[in-house]
């Protein structure tokens, strides 16, 4: 089965959050469905995503699922990598949340 790499980039509203500076890993949850890494990386603060995926034609929906989150956490300077292995959209945003939430002791405003 040929995996297919998908990468995307998302600038969030001018006031995000972001990991401390010293934050370098955490926030790795995983399940049947799919894996999220998320790392802390000085990027302007945008947020950029790798998926990687065997599921081929459902680009715009990574893309539409990626953005909500981004927007609705307010996340910024982030790198996450997901590994997915058929994951729907619901399970998709709900890992992202529970990856988040694992990180966020390591958060500042």
């Amino acid at each position: 089965m040929a995996l297919q790499e998908l990468k995307f980039s998302f600038k969030p509203e001018k006031n995000y959050i972001s990991f401390a500076p010293e934050w370098f890993h955490s926030g790795v949850v995983g399940s049947g469905d799919m894996e999220v890494l998320m790392e802390h990386k000085k990027q302007d603060g945008k947020v950029t995503v790798k998926v990687v995926t065997p599921v081929t034609g459902f680009d715009q929906v990574w893309e539409k699922v990626l953005a909500k989150f981004v927007a609705e956490t307010k996340i910024g300077n982030l790198h996450m990598e997901i590994n997915d292995n058929n994951a729907t959209p619901f399970i998709v945003h709900m890992r992202l949340k529970q990856a988040l939430f694992e990180a966020k002791g390591d958060v500042e405003s």
